[in-house]
């Protein structure tokens, strides 16, 4: 007998086993990872999202904490074709809803041919449809989760020394791998909150500002928008997934929800420069429909959306997909070098 339900946006109510008990809702979404299960569930960019895995096993290298992207399980909840006792238990201690022994595939093609859509989860002991379906009846959607931004992001500056450039990191649900990749390369990171000010930027006067990931719509995030349109050109910029789309629509681009986003470890990007492709890692729901100021240097070759911004006259290079790939392949690396050869190129603006 079924002990978990999920009630979907078209109707549909699917029967599964429950895993970790509790009651759910979000936007329901897939990755087609199928490995870095770890990363993916401590990703913040999953804040307010239910989790699918259309690889059929997840957990079969048990759970280890030094993969972890943050310090937290990010999905409202979980589901899958069959979960490993050691992800369930975890997602149990951590009080993550999660369900599995569900055809995976089914759903999967139900969100490419819907789009992503809100699901109530209901898993345990007493669950019934009617608790998965009173869920679905009181999910937002993801634009309307307004201060998403603070559910994933520092609330205090923390600083993380370097002998290099120096690095303001406005913390919009900032992945752990960020961090280390910068200072793998000796640069010192200060780690912000997310609606930090620019008064608070010229105080620390950065090498250069770096937006970060996140999760939600990124109009919702208008204090980092702001930051990038008073500081732009006074400051070099530098930005990841969502953090593209704020620095976008703060010089004068626009962004749109996808149907389904990109989520996954086998995404083609191809350089319009070099016409080289590269394999990359991504994790979003919203693209650049219109890049402003910026001129698209990259795209995807699966629907040309714009996966690479820059700007020689603004000194500002960002990137759509994770380049730390954290799951992923290692293509992409070299962007961090970029980055802190453009903090290396800036002049100091002068105190007269």
């Amino acid at each position: 007998m079924p002990d978990a339900y999920l009630a979907l946006e078209t109707g549909d109510v699917v029967e599964a086993r429950a895993r970790s008990p509790g009651r759910a809702q979000g936007e329901l979404v897939f990755t087609t990872a199928y490995t870095g299960y770890e990363e993916s569930l401590t990703d913040p960019s999953y804040e307010e999202q239910v989790l699918t895995f259309a690889y059929p096993l997840i957990g079969n290298y048990g759970v280890r904490t030094e993969r972890f992207e943050s310090d937290r399980v990010h999905p409202s909840s979980v589901v899958a074709r069959e979960l490993t006792d050691d992800v369930a238990d975890w997602l149990a201690a951590e009080g993550v809803p999660a369900v599995d022994h569900v055809d995976t595939r089914d759903l999967v093609l139900d969100i490419r041919e819907g789009g992503a859509m809100k699901v109530g989860i209901a898993a345990g002991p007493d669950a019934t449809p009617e608790a998965a379906k009173e869920e679905l009846a009181d999910c937002p959607g993801m634009s309307d989760i307004t201060d998403i931004g603070a559910q994933v992001s520092v609330t205090d500056p923390e600083h993380h020394p370097g002998s290099g450039p120096s690095v303001a990191l406005v913390d919009c649900g900032a992945k752990g791998s960020i961090v280390d990749s910068l200072t793998a390369r000796n640069a010192e990171v200060h780690v912000l909150p997310y609606d930090t000010t620019p008064a608070e930027v010229r105080d620390l006067d950065p090498d250069i500002v770096f937006v970060s990931n996140g999760p939600g719509d990124p109009e919702n995030f208008e204090a980092a928008e702001h930051l990038v349109a008073e500081l732009v050109g006074e400051y070099p910029f530098a930005g990841i997934c969502l953090g593209q789309q704020v620095v976008a629509n703060a010089l004068g681009g626009s962004t749109e929800k996808m149907a389904f986003g990109h989520r996954g470890v086998n995404q083609p990007v191809r350089d319009l420069r070099t016409d080289k492709v590269v394999m990359t890692t991504q994790n979003h729901g919203y693209t650049v429909a219109e890049p402003g100021d910026l001129d698209v240097t990259q795209v995807n070759v699966n629907d040309d959306t714009p996966e690479g911004l820059e700007s020689d006259e603004l000194d500002v290079i960002t990137r759509q997909y994770h380049p730390e790939a954290h799951p992923g392949p290692h293509d992409s690396l070299g962007f961090f070098d970029d980055v802190l050869d453009l903090a290396e190129s800036r002049t100091p603006v002068s105190a007269d």
